[in-house]
């Protein structure tokens, strides 16, 4: 099911939430909506849920206009951050229980055969009769997304889903999310504030800034090729530096920077620790190290230019350099915007 919106803007007593979005998500595509907390991600999925009206605007589902459509006639499966499982019913319980106070009326032998079907798609087989408070926060996400996909949903909308576990169950999660979404050929839209979670599982990232569509693309385009500094500054770490550009070029330290595209005068250069190279060739940027710290695979240098500005860079473990050596830094990828 192609999923489209339409200049669509939603406005809570006068903080506007969402400035006239337009977006079209292909069938079976996984999209991630990515962005800083109050940039619009959640409203726009609570709209294509129905649980909120747009303001102006139209959403399609396919060629039909679902922007009025209520909520239980949308074909719509929504998962949340905090599961909201019923206690009081067993994880069979929870998941029949859309199929139950659906309009498609179903028989019991149905339900219970779509109920293990789903138990054994998400990887439950016999927890059915299991309360939620006796199996793990992973596995109750896993439920919480099986009662979503019990009623055959067109799209799937999922927000958050894993931010209320630790980091290595949200790893094997997505990859298991992942391997479902392809195996269902389901359109889902994914809203979350973890980038690598963004970057590791969509076909395509849309990133938001105030409620407005800001990039979006594949997860290279927009790590690889940021269309301006929020998107730098907002996708990893990177260092910033001042910078003058003359003829498509900045001269740092010595070293001349390609800056193809940028009108000449004042400019803000960004380069990620891993696109420095430590070296002692005087043609690079000198600099002076000020702190080395060590991690399990890589070495995290913290050194400061002669112009005083500090930068942070990536070395490999083996690499030989101590508080206050001095060396250069050569650029091997930068993004530099007009100021």
């Amino acid at each position: 099911m192609k999923i489209r919106l339409d200049s669509v803007a939603k406005t809570f007593d006068t903080f506007r939430a969402v400035r006239g979005v337009s977006l079209e998500v292909a069938s079976g595509e996984l999209v991630a909506l990515l962005g800083p907390s109050g940039s619009g991600k959640t409203t726009i999925l609570r709209m294509i849920a129905g649980l909120e009206f747009a303001d102006r605007g139209a959403i399609y589902f396919g060629d039909q206009d679902a922007t009025a459509i209520p909520v239980r006639e949308r074909g719509v499966g929504f998962v949340f951050q905090h599961y909201a499982l019923f206690p009081h019913m067993t994880v069979g319980e929870n998941i029949a229980f859309g199929m139950k106070v659906s309009k498609v009326k179903r028989s019991k032998g149905e339900i219970a055969a779509r109920v293990d079907e789903l138990l054994k798609l998400v990887r439950l087989d016999g927890l059915g009769n299991r309360f939620p408070t006796q199996i793990s926060g992973g596995q109750r996400q896993r439920v919480a997304l099986a009662r979503a996909l019990a009623v055959d949903p067109k799209v799937l909308l999922l927000d958050e889903p894993f931010g209320a576990l630790d980091a290595a169950v949200r790893r094997d999660l997505r990859q298991w999310l992942r391997e479902i979404q392809e195996q269902l050929g389901i359109t889902t839209l994914f809203v979350t504030h973890d980038q690598e979670e963004a970057l590791d599982l969509a076909d395509r990232v849309v990133i938001l800034n105030e409620g407005q569509i800001v990039q979006e693309g594949s997860s290279q385009d927009v790590t690889r090729r940021p269309n301006s500094a929020f998107v730098t500054r907002f996708l990893g770490d990177t260092n910033h530096l001042q910078a003058a550009v003359a003829g498509e070029q900045t001269m740092l330290g010595g070293a001349a920077i390609a800056a193809p595209g940028v009108r000449d005068g004042a400019a803000d250069l960004y380069v990620r620790p891993a696109d420095l190279q430590w070296t002692h060739d005087t043609n690079g940027i000198p600099a002076t190290v000020t702190r080395v710290i060590d991690r399990p695979d890589s070495r995290r240098v913290l050194a400061k230019l002669d112009s005083g500005e500090p930068v942070e860079l990536d070395v490999s473990p083996e690499t030989n350099v101590a508080r206050g050596d001095r060396g250069y830094l050569h650029i091997q990828r930068a993004n530099i915007f007009a100021a």
